[in-house]
């Protein structure tokens, strides 16, 4: 689904921190950058990807993302253990501006708390509507 301009699935979930969240058949999630990221920070030049084994939890920092405008904190939006990293990025961090749903996505999650957490995250037509236009509106304050 676009919402002003900007590609935002409505079968994800969304972090304010603008990570997406897609639960997986296995029960894994998977996680990546939305698109209202990748438009804000322009090319991605670095990732600092987690580890895999590593704990976390949600609204937890667990690596940093470099832009050509600005470094960012990539932020876990899904309590669990890391399953799984992209290790495309290494190669090519521009997957995340390319394809950022698909090919782009960091990291899989085994969670821990999934559906209390769930409750936290922008699902739907109507949530992912707000999610964006209050991003824009943050954006255009000057933050």
């Amino acid at each position: 689904m676009e919402i002003q301009g900007y590609n935002m699935p409505d079968d994800l979930y969304y972090h304010a921190e603008n990570s997406w969240v897609k639960v997986e058949s296995d029960g894994t999630i998977r996680v990546g950058m939305d698109d209202f990221y990748q438009k804000q920070a322009g090319d991605t030049t670095y990732v600092d990807l987690p580890f895999e084994g590593d704990s976390v939890s949600q609204g937890e920092t667990c690596g940093k993302i470099q832009s050509s405008k600005w470094v960012g904190k990539l932020v876990t939006p899904i309590s669990g253990e890391i399953i799984e990293v992209n290790s495309e990025l290494e190669n090519d961090c521009r997957l995340i501006n390319k394809d950022s749903y698909s090919a782009g996505w960091i990291m899989r999650i085994k969670p821990t708390n999934l559906d209390e957490e769930l409750k936290n995250l922008a699902h739907g037509p109507e949530a992912i509507t707000k999610f964006i236009e209050d991003h824009i509106s943050k954006t255009k304050g000057g933050k």
